[in-house]
């Protein structure tokens, strides 16, 4: 039984052989959330032969309480709302929008600097398998699996070398398949199932969406 991965390459081999029935479709897309969970997402797109891109999300943290997350935003033009926090605390439109628009400068930025000119992959009709290097409290995932939904993906798989089991629950519900290599009850953060975590760089998500597309051309 695996209890710790050497880095994220190895870690995405594992979780690769998880998915192994999605190989060779032509109806799969796999999405990274940058940038930990790209050279996660890259041995997986490679071992089932399907075009690789980010999905960039951004968390909307409630103004002078940033961890309070009061939505998201993501790649698409998205924007998804907890309806709790927002009600709870009647948050009012206008600070919604303030925040979605200095959130959505750094999308922005961080699509421009990962894509390099690339087209974003349409995922209308499409079974997207969304990854990340290990999925903790969930609230990323959640909210990119919110924005799918939105764009119309047909069937969303959630996919990391480890989630927390606590936390497992909650991806089964919302999305329509979890894959993981590991689910420990005792997480405390994704680091600490890596031997080796790296930093993934700007320029190293580049080079892996670009390897990516040489073997799988994006199409818009």
């Amino acid at each position: 039984m695996k209890t710790q991965f050497f880095d994220p390459t190895e870690a995405g081999q594992f979780l690769a052989e998880t998915l192994s029935t999605y190989a060779n479709r032509d109806d799969v897309v796999v999405l990274a959330l940058p940038r930990g969970g790209v050279p996660v997402a890259a041995e997986v797109a490679k071992k089932l032969n399907a075009p690789l891109d980010v999905f960039v999300v951004r968390k909307l943290g409630l103004p002078g309480h940033p961890e309070l997350a009061m939505g998201a935003i993501a790649s698409g033009g998205v924007r998804v709302f907890n309806g709790e926090v927002v009600n709870a605390l009647r948050i009012s439109d206008e600070v919604i929008d303030a925040v979605s628009a200095e959130e959505l400068i750094e999308l922005q930025r961080r699509e421009k600097a990962y894509r390099a000119g690339l087209p974003p992959l349409d995922v209308e009709g499409k079974t997207v398998i969304v990854v990340d290097d290990g999925v903790a409290t969930g609230s990323t995932m959640l909210a990119a699996v919110s924005a799918l939904r939105q764009l119309n993906a047909a069937r969303i798989v959630v996919a990391a070398p480890v989630i927390a089991s606590s936390t497992y629950s909650d991806m089964q519900r919302a999305a329509d398949e979890v894959a993981a290599v590991m689910m420990p009850e005792h997480f405390y953060a994704v680091g600490q199932w890596y031997e080796d975590f790296f930093q993934t760089s700007d320029q190293e998500v580049r080079d892996l969406l670009a390897e990516a597309s040489r073997r799988q051309p994006i199409e818009a």
